[in-house]
């Protein structure tokens, strides 16, 4: 080896050192930086005509182990569904209460039972009666309460849903971005140790508000996936177009769109791919199942508990009376027509009393007698034939009214004690909400009692929406029933099983004239909602959704109260009953008549028709209702710190592989100081044999 190839091969010694301490004092001055893979050089022997001639020094490479980098990815992706809905999940649980609160839903409930059981043990003491209205209207109140938190919480997750979309795209723009940047370097045999620090930093963002698949490219680009197969990256960037909700609760939402980006960022032609369900996983996934499943049906549960309560309460409100009774009963619309069949079976009685629990007049209708093919107005001339002159009935605009004639009297209604009056299950008095201890507005409180023969209704172009949604909460059809001039209610159930909806299940009326859905296998655990609704029955104000009970959601609950005539007045609320054996005369009701607080009693310990959710007492399904929202948070608490604690593992294993050890890195600088010291002994040593060599000659 002459002198010459000794000091050419210190001097790239030298340069390998110096190289290797730049790399080492690089990774010494980023042990804190997060995201930053330590950076090692490549070195190879320098060969030249068969003989190792020095060291050839390349560009510093990233150390990293892209399998524990996907499994970061991957582990990101559920850590951030299961905090979102953690943390949706608890804010939930923090409305409704400890389960001792006395403020509480539960709470509420149980002292509607002991209020009115204390009014049979006080013998109907006027502050007994005016704590049980009370709390029956402080119970409607915490529940139109919920109903209204539960809608600012789908509000707030609506909110972040649109901020989440937001942050994506500014992800897969600067993951586009970067692509392009480690694609250069690559290309020119440099270093991508920096952008592509980076962009493994805003993947690992990425993938924990979407669930993503990442695969590197031959050329050092990335493609990203999401985990429902949706393509958001390759050579081409895409963004999310979103139209947001404006932070409100909805029926139903608009999907995400995914759209190719232009050249100058802005969205352009749409790729056909759409986000629609929590399949996309991540934060966004936990945030649309927040929003379109679990807070959508715990609103309809309340309405559907409410439902219970005021038809249990209203049952035994109506079949008692006032004493003195009122001179006029006004019941509320139910969604009937004067000339609508009027679907009644066994006996009313109908009666006109004095102030002082007199009878003055009295008449038992028979509606099976009346014939099956009776309608609303000829029960009401039927009333009108037994009472008059001393009261009247009339029907308009869907509501009954019942009058006494003097306003020395009042009427009063009762079941027969053998054959009661009946249509969908309730009395005749309920059925037209007479005497109800729960009124709304937007609701019957009653079922329809409607059969498939019964017209529908609903005047051409009133229409009404109906979305299926799977478990997930993925739209899975939406159909639009249609009203029109003549249609039975026959004509819409069929109407519905021959559209898209057909295809998961089969509609039916049940024997209470309620819309039932029953899903098929392969839709089990899905929901219906009715987003939109224009129909009106009759000109009643009673929508398909309100006289339909597909869902709890038109439950009337928004506009309900405890009338004041009963709420400012402890005589107003009906405890007392009306004797059916008395004469013309003759007392028929007693003035400390209190057996309807009993009944009270024994309503709420019965069971109760909730339709699709079975029978149950109302305190059974609320304690249902509340127990499993409490399962629920505690069960996302669980996974969230279970998904935390594995996302904290991966990326320990990840760092421990690619991070900075100062150990390694000081004894590595201790080699190179070595190696750059005897690079610059053989060095002299040459130098020196020049030397010699000159001296010589």
């Amino acid at each position: 080896m002459s002198i010459n190839s000794i000091l050419s091969s210190a001097m790239s010694g030298l340069a390998a050192s110096q190289a290797g301490m730049q790399t080492v004092s690089t990774n010494i001055a980023n042990v804190n930086t997060p995201g930053y893979a330590r950076q090692k050089l490549a070195q190879s022997a320098s060969v030249a005509g068969g003989n190792v001639n020095g060291v050839v020094v390349g560009e510093p490479a990233r150390v990293a182990d892209k399998f524990l980098e996907n499994a970061v990815y991957s582990r990101a992706g559920t850590a951030g569904r299961t905090e979102a809905a953690a943390n949706y999940l608890d804010r939930l649980q923090s409305l409704l209460g400890a389960p001792d609160s006395a403020s509480g839903l539960a709470a509420r409930l149980t002292a509607i039972s002991s209020s009115v059981s204390e009014i049979a043990g006080l013998q109907g003491s006027a502050e007994a009666i005016a704590q049980f209205t009370g709390t029956v209207s402080d119970t409607i109140d915490t529940l139109s309460g919920l109903q209204n938190d539960v809608a600012g919480l789908q509000a707030d997750v609506e909110s972040e849903v649109s901020d989440t979309v937001g942050r994506v795209n500014v992800l897969l723009a600067k993951i586009h971005d970067l692509n392009g940047e480690v694609s250069r370097l690559q290309g020119l045999g440099l270093t991508t140790s920096g952008p592509s620090d980076e962009r493994m930093s805003a993947l690992e963002e990425l993938s924990g508000l979407v669930d993503v698949s990442v695969r590197e490219q031959p050329d050092g680009r990335v493609t990203i996936d999401t985990a429902s197969g949706q393509v958001l990256l390759d050579k081409r960037l895409r963004q999310l177009s979103y139209a947001t909700g404006g932070a409100t609760a909805q029926a139903t939402y608009a999907a995400i769109d995914i759209r190719f980006a232009n050249a100058d960022g802005s969205t352009g032609a749409s790729t056909g791919e759409k986000i629609d369900s929590t399949a996309v996983g991540g934060k966004l996934g936990g945030l649309l199942d927040m929003r379109d499943r679990v807070l959508p049906n715990f609103s309809e549960q309340l309405g559907q508990l409410f439902t219970g309560l005021a038809e249990t309460l209203n049952k035994v409100a109506n079949e008692g009376t006032t004493m003195p009774p009122p001179q006029t009963l006004t019941g509320q619309a139910n969604g009937l027509a004067g000339t609508d069949r009027l679907g009644f079976t066994g006996k009313a009685t109908f009666a006109v009393v004095a102030s002082d629990g007199t009878l003055v007049a009295t008449t038992t209708v028979d509606f099976d007698a009346l014939g099956p093919d009776a309608t609303v107005d000829d029960a009401v001339a039927a009333i009108n034939g037994g009472l008059s002159p001393a009261g009247s009935a009339s029907f308009a605009d869907g509501v009954l009214s019942i009058a006494a004639a003097s306003s020395a009297n009042g009427v009063a209604v009762a079941q027969d004690a053998d054959t009661p009056s009946d249509r969908a299950g309730v009395g005749f008095s309920q059925f037209f909400g007479l005497n109800n201890l729960i009124r709304s507005d937007d609701s019957a409180l009653a079922p329809s009692g409607f059969t498939e023969s019964d017209p529908l209704g609903f005047g051409d172009g009133e229409t009404a929406q109906i979305v299926l949604r799977d478990a997930s909460g993925k739209v899975l059809a939406s159909q639009t029933l249609t009203g029109a001039t003549g249609a039975t209610w026959g004509n819409a159930i069929d109407q519905l099983n021959a559209g898209s909806l057909g295809s998961f299940g089969t509609f039916a009326l049940d024997d209470r004239g309620r819309v039932a859905f029953s899903a098929k296998t392969a839709a089990a655990g899905s929901t219906i909602s009715i987003p939109a609704d224009s129909t009106d029955r009759y000109g009643t104000g009673l929508s398909f959704s309100a006289l339909s009970g597909l869902t709890g959601a038109a439950s009337g609950l928004g506009s309900a109260a405890v009338p004041a005539t009963i709420l400012n007045a402890t005589t107003g609320l009906p405890l007392a009953r009306l004797q059916l054996d008395a004469a013309v005369g003759e007392k028929a009701i007693g003035a400390g008549d209190i057996r309807g607080a009993n009944a009270f009693v024994d309503a709420l310990a019965a069971s109760t028709d909730f339709g699709k959710d079975g029978r149950a007492t109302v305190a059974m399904f609320a304690n249902r209702l509340l127990g499993t929202a409490g399962s629920q948070a505690s069960l996302a608490q669980t996974a969230a710190d279970d998904a935390s604690a594995r996302l904290s593992d991966t990326v320990d294993r990840r760092d421990s592989y690619s991070g900075v050890n100062i150990d390694e890195e000081l004894a590595q600088m201790v080699v190179l100081q070595n190696s750059y010291s005897a690079s610059a002994r053989v060095m002299t040593t040459a130098s020196q044999m020049y030397d010699t060599l000159l001296n010589m000659l």
